[in-house]
């Protein structure tokens, strides 16, 4: 396997493309480009979840297709260690900010198309794969991959950059319902507006810019054919950002699978002991829900059989 962290952005160290390319092999592969997957984890836009990125990357390695790990731009500077940072403090930083997260996804398949024969990677067939704000960042860029706020900061043919496929657990996908719910709560509602803060500027409510970072408001036939899962008692993202999502894909006829598990919180990645930590071991581990990396698996197959 080859494994490497490149470096997206000149003079940027924290934004970077993990790969995991499988090594040719005569008895499988045998010189056909594989299918892949661009991972980005979730975090709240304030960090990239180590439990959202490697293990998944080895989920699919297990299924055949070359994996990347996408750490885009995120809030945390590194200065202090994470849990003593306080992210009400920091500074806003605007080449973190929106539209660059997504942008850079943008970054990251062009970097896959420009090795697509040294890694023997399928160019037109890579699906885009996140969890939580990483999956808001998925379906942002599912929804704007072909407009000039990315084709023109990447440079390239919109074609390198179209998605074959997208994979989404526990994703925002309306920041102005998302905005609502969390008024319920004084709690979530102060951390979702920190989060918000340094992702958007200080008018991160001003409703022009809620709505610019709601996707599930702005479908259209470009959007690639998508994947949902998540649970119906997560508290931090409540679930009905999935199903408003959907209905968005239904009625602009994009093809999509949803999986609503009754049970289980936020942030389950692959819902057993390989990303679960021990503090919250009984809320990130669920018999019932880690089936959802194998329906993704059936559901990619559709898209990606290596052979046809």
């Amino acid at each position: 396997m080859k494994s490497e962290v490149i470096k997206l952005i000149e003079g940027r160290d924290d934004v970077t493309l993990t790969t995991y390319v499988l090594d040719d092999s005569s008895e499988m592969a045998q010189g056909t480009p594989r299918p892949a997957v661009l991972i980005c984890p979730g975090g709240a836009y304030l960090c990239c979840s180590d439990r959202e990125g490697e293990p998944i990357a080895m989920a699919f390695l297990r299924m055949g297709y070359d994996a990347f790990v996408l750490r885009y731009s995120i809030a945390y500077d590194g200065t202090k260690d994470f849990w003593d940072t306080d992210f009400k403090t920091l500074e806003i930083n605007p080449a973190k900010q929106h539209p660059q997260p997504m942008r850079e996804i943008g970054l990251a398949f062009k970097c896959i198309n420009e090795h697509a024969k040294e890694w023997l990677v399928d160019p037109k067939k890579i699906a885009i794969c996140g969890f939580s704000a990483g999956g808001h960042n998925c379906v942002m860029y599912a929804t704007h991959w072909s407009k000039p706020v990315i084709t023109d900061y990447v440079g390239v043919d919109k074609e390198v950059l179209r998605p074959a496929a997208c994979i989404v657990g526990y994703p925002i996908t309306d920041y102005i319902a998302m905005k609502e719910d969390a008024k319920k709560d004084p709690v979530a509602y102060e951390f979702f507006g920190v989060s918000n803060r340094l992702v958007l500027g200080e008018d991160w409510d001003n409703e022009e810019t809620l709505l610019d970072m709601s996707p599930a408001r702005i479908v259209d036939s470009d959007v690639p054919p998508t994947f949902i899962w998540s649970t119906s008692k997560d508290e931090l993202v409540p679930v009905i950002q999935s199903t408003l999502y959907a209905s968005a894909l239904a009625k602009a006829g994009i093809p999509f699978e949803i999986h609503i598990f009754q049970d289980g919180g936020h942030g389950m990645a692959l819902c057993d002991q390989s990303t679960s930590c021990k503090a919250a071991f009984d809320v990130q581990t669920n018999r019932d829900a880690k089936i959802w990396i194998d329906l993704a698996a059936v559901w990619l197959e559709k898209y990606f059989a290596m052979y046809r």
